[in-house]
């Protein structure tokens, strides 16, 4: 297992540069993704996040970062890394610390996350990270034996807001109230923004589309130009 304290102290105040593409998106490919990794990495990122075994693994050859490792399988519900079988896959590809769907909504196995979390502990000895969208899922994974807790999630289930960023006061919350280290993510698309969550007693900051999509980086400047205009 890694040594969750070592990376504690190695993302602490720093940035987590999330690598991802899904298959509809321009860049899509595992290759591409391992050159993004490096991209990060020069830039000064100090941990990747990366979906799917194939891209954990390409990553893994070329940087020496660790990897939060997901598995997104199915496009509603809970799909980060549902089930055992998934976070097997991560943990086989190289990922350092296994994120998963910590939400109340029920897994596509019938499992618990308790049960989910239990045997990747014990059969795979990878540390957790939970996503969750609301304070309450944030304690129950917490008190289940997650390592780590992000508000990932927040806006993507039914029950949490919707809002167009960075979901503050469940981030204040969470700091508040978990005894281990939660991660900021979700939304964060600015250094102000970033530095605002580091603000709040987070251990550190994920940041994703705003450093890797270009797709959805050029949307903003479009939309916005075009704003301008009318």
């Amino acid at each position: 297992m890694i040594d969750i304290s070592g990376f504690v102290e190695q993302v602490r105040g720093r940035l987590i540069v999330s690598c991802q593409a899904l298959a509809h998106e321009p860049l899509h490919s595992s290759h591409i993704m391992a050159r993004m990794a490096v991209a990060a990495q020069e830039g000064g990122a100090v941990a990747i996040r990366a979906n799917s075994p194939e891209d954990i693994y390409a990553i893994k050859q070329v940087v020496n970062l660790p990897v939060i490792g997901l598995f997104k399988d199915g496009d509603s519900g809970v799909f980060i890394t549902p089930t055992f079988r998934h976070a097997q896959a991560i943990a086989e590809a190289g990922a350092d610390i296994i994120a998963l769907d910590a939400t109340s909504r029920p897994r596509p196995d019938g499992r618990t996350l308790a049960e989910l979390i239990a045997d990747i502990h014990s059969q795979l000895g990878k540390p957790i990270l939970a996503d969750v969208s609301t304070l309450e899922e944030g304690i129950a994974a917490e008190n289940f034996g997650a390592d780590l807790v992000a508000p990932t999630l927040s806006g993507y289930t039914a029950y949490s807001p919707k809002l167009d960023g960075p979901d503050f006061t469940l981030i204040r919350a969470l700091v508040e109230k978990l005894k281990v280290p939660v991660i900021a993510e979700g939304r964060i698309r600015t250094p102000e923004e970033a530095r605002t969550a580091l603000d709040t007693g987070v251990l550190t900051v994920v940041v994703g589309s705003a450093i890797t999509r270009p797709q959805w980086i050029t949307a903003q400047f479009a939309a916005y130009i075009k704003g301008a205009k009318s």
